[in-house]
């Protein structure tokens, strides 16, 4: 039962290592402006679908952190851009 346990850590272990040792992802978050409003949304970019519906439109550069997409969002209803 040992054997099969150190067996599991030790691939978990080296998942992890070639996991961390992947390329760089692009910065996973933006903000998109539904149409039709005034609505702007922080949208992960890692989610594997687009938005439903798709009537959006990108309205910031994409950012690294969710406390950044905060920020730009917080800037863009500063602005006039964005409502909520």
């Amino acid at each position: 039962m040992r054997r099969v346990f150190a067996l599991c850590a030790a691939s978990s272990l080296a998942l992890s290592a070639v996991a961390m040792t992947g390329p760089a992802q692009a910065a996973p978050f933006h903000i998109i402006k539904w149409s039709g409003s005034n609505f702007c949304q922080i949208w992960d970019n890692g989610v594997p679908t687009k938005p439903v519906p798709s009537n959006y439109k990108a309205v910031s550069k994409p950012v690294p952190t969710f406390d950044a997409a905060l920020a730009v969002k917080a800037g863009l209803m500063k602005k006039g851009v964005c409502k909520l």
